[in-house]
């Protein structure tokens, strides 16, 4: 019993307080890592794509270069303001006529000398689809102006992950060998 206290004690002290040495040593020692690659990141990257998509739409996507979505940026914002712009003149053409056929005055739609005629009831009716369409407009342009924002923050928060050729997912269709039928399945696969 002594005995193998006395190992235990021995082997406790050799592994715990041992302090080995060897030759000389070497500061220079650099170790490379080779499955994962060292990649410095920017925690602030989303927020910062986030603030330069709010100052002028399209600089998120130009900060996280992806240059090619800059059009799509402008095209939507640019669709939403026209069809504010073309509703909102619509809508101001409608009230001025409502406004002047209440005073008894010719307006652009009082079918006199070959022009079209709507009635008092269509112009009001004009009025509200004109300015429905006016306030839609401006709040499918404020979607998308704040969903740009978003794009260009959540973008350069996945550009800080890791995605290469060793992480896939590959549909593939799989012939059942008991039905001789197809079966339609995907696997992920994780290659080291």
């Amino acid at each position: 019993m002594l005995n193998k206290q006395l190992y235990i004690f021995i082997i406790f002290v050799t592994i715990f307080f041992n302090k080995s040495y060897s030759q000389e040593e070497n500061t220079n020692l650099k170790i490379k890592d080779t499955i994962f690659e060292a990649y410095t990141f920017n925690p602030l990257s989303p927020a910062k794509a986030a603030f330069y998509s709010a100052i002028l739409p399209g600089l998120g996507q130009a900060y996280n270069k992806k240059y090619w979505k800059i059009p799509f940026v402008y095209g939507a914002l640019g669709s939403g303001v026209y069809f504010y712009d073309l509703n909102n003149k619509n809508f101001n053409r409608a009230r001025t006529a409502y406004k002047l056929r209440l005073n008894d005055k010719p307006d652009e739609f009082d079918g006199l000398d070959g022009k079209i005629y709507l009635s008092d009831d269509a112009l009001t009716r004009a009025q509200k689809s004109y300015k429905k369409d006016r306030d839609l407009s401006l709040l499918v342009t404020i979607g998308l102006y704040f969903l740009q924002i978003i794009e260009a923050s959540t973008n350069a928060h996945l550009l800080q992950h890791n995605v290469d050729d060793n992480l896939s997912f590959s549909p593939q269709i799989i012939q059942n060998s008991v039905t001789n039928k197809s079966v339609v399945g995907a696997s992920i696969n994780f290659n080291f």
